[in-house]
């Protein structure tokens, strides 16, 4: 008996004594489309079931080829070039784009196209100021924000629901960058409401777009416990400013400042250590903290600051800092303020923090974190890591979701170095599960916000005079933007790699400092339980491997997708047309399994009918669990014609990146209660050109390895 087995018998041991499993109250309902704005309580809730994915336009080559944009997919017709091509169910949740630049856009969802247009689409040579999506009523802000708004980019927060499958295509390729963010999970993962297809005849809920519309104001819920101090800080010494006991949920964490000792307040240091942890879980500099690199407001504006969860006004003689990030905890919380280095005199401020009773289950949820780097210049050719989770707080592992930066990215006032893309790598994958186009086009802007500050309720570029020679002293120099994720946020199962380029190949060395926001748990809710190396004799024989059309083994040396700082690898790799069949162990107690893929990028279009069977029955029963794709190759097209309203012009390009990973998710119908399942893909070729007139280029199942991971409760003991 395998130790999945013998999991298998005391699960079901367990089962029969307690007809009330515990799996009635695990794993939480996720919140999708709108649901994720109005329940925004849940934003510390463990997403189970759920993959995140940040596809773009960004260079495959590992450069920055006009500034990543206009790199697709394929093209149908020289009005239909394709950037995100996915098939399955799920949410786009996030659009941005350089100002109305490849527009009209199609968004194809579920095999029905709509075109998508912006008001300065019919004559973009001559772009007005306060235009709107088209149709704009489904496209309302503060959901959707144009060019003029953020000073660059047309962003597009309206949550999208898809049934079977989502294409985004864009109608001209001049300057047609974009990065889109979307959800994915199986038809059995728990939702707060039915997954339907996206209707572009209705409009968002007047009640989200008022509750998003209230960014900067007080969101948190009122008539809940509150507490409030007026206390000093003195140099050297760090201020305890609330203690708490739990188990509870903070709704909102206020400071008061003296506006004329604000920008010394900068850098003092706001912690919170949640249930008496050996270490903070929330240690970031006061400025950074709440949105803004520095309390320096050069303009004289009300708001610095006026994000969602976040905000910075100042008013008077006062400057207010609130965060309303929900913030679970179960025994007790400990909030600090540690004065600055340097802080002339002692300076009173006043704090203010709500809570309400904590009544989910520990394992459903995430500690808050807002985690802190000096980065310095950085490494020339290596990202900044914002984030790893693995060791933070003494746990190797962590479960839960990141939901956000805050970050300075220069103190000398130069912009070039927003040219690095963010890139986002999950649960030990190798390649990114995110890669995007820039570090401005992160914050919500374009062309560098054109030096120019904005603040949204989920972007923002707060400080930094537009040019070095309008700078009247050296904080005018300081830049920073923030990002926050809540919709579009990105679950982990395991743990978290952050990352960040500065310039466009790692090459420039602004001093950056960044604050990470996320939701974990020191312990894991997706477990990798085996895993299928191809071309390994032992290895395929162990996992009973069959696939009678399969090449025999061949050496693939290449780089990997989506990274500029690898070697290249030699893996070996395998090729069907046809059938291929293996055995996984799955942790028994599973509620769904993630099949990741290890691949050759080269085959085009990669695409195959997934089914099921319990693996350890005599003759298999196979189910259908759907379809597997991955559209495009690691040759693709660029197209950057000199004007907006050229033709294409595309240039073909093949990159030295081959090596790439896909995932599955499977339903827990297929995968829970069962030691081991058997898996079968079965190809399905596609007849599809990169661009019309070219002859299609044949298509395979790549195949170089093989990862079940299973999704379990966390095992959290919230009474240590």
């Amino acid at each position: 008996m395998t130790r999945w087995a013998a999991a298998a018998a005391l699960m079901a041991v367990l089962a029969a004594e307690s007809p009330t499993a515990r799996a009635a109250d695990w794993p939480p309902p996720v919140p999708i489309g709108l649901d994720a704005y109005r329940q925004w309580e849940r934003w510390p809730r463990q997403r189970i079931g759920v993959r995140a994915h940040m596809r773009s336009t960004y260079d495959r080559e590992g450069g920055n080829r006009t500034a990543d944009a206009s790199h697709f997919l394929y093209g149908e017709r020289p009005d239909f070039n394709v950037a995100l091509d996915v098939l399955g169910r799920g949410v786009l949740y996030f659009v941005r784009t350089n100002h109305w630049h490849g527009s009209p856009w199609h968004y194809e969802i579920d095999g029905v196209d709509h075109v998508v247009r912006e008001s300065s689409t019919a004559d973009p040579e001559h772009p007005v100021a306060g235009s709107t999506f088209e149709p704009a009523e489904v496209f309302p802000p503060p959901l959707a924000w144009t060019w003029s708004t953020t000073m660059g980019a047309d962003l597009n927060w309206v949550p999208m629901p898809f049934e079977r499958s989502l294409r985004l295509a864009y109608g001209r390729t001049h300057y047609g960058t974009g990065y889109y963010i979307f959800h994915q999970f199986a038809e059995d993962t728990p939702l707060t409401s039915k997954l339907r297809s996206f209707d572009f005849g209705v409009a968002p809920d007047p009640a989200v777009l008022d509750l998003i519309g209230r960014s900067g104001t007080d969101i948190a819920p009122v008539g809940i416990a509150t507490a409030a101090a007026n206390p000093t800080l003195e140099a050297g010494k760090p201020l305890t400013l609330f203690r708490l006991d739990g188990p509870a949920t903070v709704r909102a964490l206020k400071l008061t400042v003296p506006r004329d000792r604000a920008r010394e307040l900068s850098g003092a240091r706001l912690r919170v250590t949640w249930d008496g942890r050996s270490e903070p879980s929330v240690d970031a500099p006061l400025a950074l903290f709440f949105g803004a690199g520095l309390l320096h407001n050069r303009t004289g504006a009300e708001y610095l600051v006026k994000a969602f969860p976040v905000g910075i006004r100042y008013a008077g003689d006062l400057v207010h800092l609130d965060c309303y990030f929900p913030m679970p905890f179960f025994r007790g919380a400990t909030v600090e303020l540690v004065p600055p280095d340097g802080l002339d005199s002692p300076v009173t401020v006043r704090a203010e923090i709500r809570h309400e009773p904590f009544r989910d289950k520990p394992s459903s949820v995430g500690y808050f974190h807002a985690t802190y780097r000096d980065h310095g210049g950085g490494q020339p050719g290596k990202d900044h890591v914002l984030l790893d989770t693995r060791g933070i707080e003494g746990s190797a592992v962590w479960s839960g979701s990141f939901v956000g930066t805050s970050f300075t990215f220069t103190d000398r006032g130069e912009l070039g170095t927003l040219e690095g893309d963010p890139r986002f790598f999950l649960d030990d994958a190798k390649s990114p599960q995110a890669h995007g186009t820039g570090t401005e086009e992160w914050g919500g802007g374009g062309d560098y916000w054109g030096g120019r500050t904005m603040t949204l309720p989920f972007a923002g570029h707060p400080i930094g005079a537009p040019t070095p020679a309008e700078a009247r002293e050296p904080d005018d120099l300081v830049h920073s933007a923030y990002r926050f994720l809540l919709a579009d946020l990105f679950p982990f199962g395991r743990n978290a790699r952050i990352q960040l380029e500065h310039g466009g190949t790692n090459d420039l060395a602004e001093r950056y400092r960044t604050v990470t926001y996320w939701y974990g748990l020191p312990a894991a809710s997706l477990v990798r339980t085996d895993v299928l190396e191809i071309g390994d004799e032992r290895s395929e024989r162990a996992h009973g491997y069959v696939s009678p059309d399969a090449t025999a083994p061949q050496a693939v040396t290449s780089r990997r997708e989506g990274l500029t700082d690898d070697a290249p690898e030699t893996r070996m790799a395998r090729q069907t047309r046809g059938t291929s069949e293996f055995t996984l162990e799955v942790d028994p107690r599973n509620h769904g399994v993630m099949l990741r893929r290890t691949l050759d990028r080269a085959p085009p279009n990669q695409r195959a009918a997934v089914s099921v069977a319990d693996g350890d029955a005599a003759e298999p029963v196979w189910e259908p669990a759907g379809t597997w794709y991955l559209a495009g190759s690691n040759t693709a097209y660029h197209s950057f014609p000199p004007g907006e309203l050229d033709p294409p012009a595309p240039v073909i390009v093949t990159a030295d990146r081959r090596l790439a990973e896909d995932e599955f998710i499977l339903p827990s119908r297929l995968t829970r209660g069962r030691s081991k399942i058997r898996v079968r893909v079965a190809f399905e070729p596609i007849d599809r050109s990169l661009l019309p007139g070219l002859a299609t280029a044949p298509s395979a199942w790549s195949e170089i390895a093989y990862e079940a991971h299973g999704w379990v409760e966390p095992g959290f003991d919230a009474s240590r």
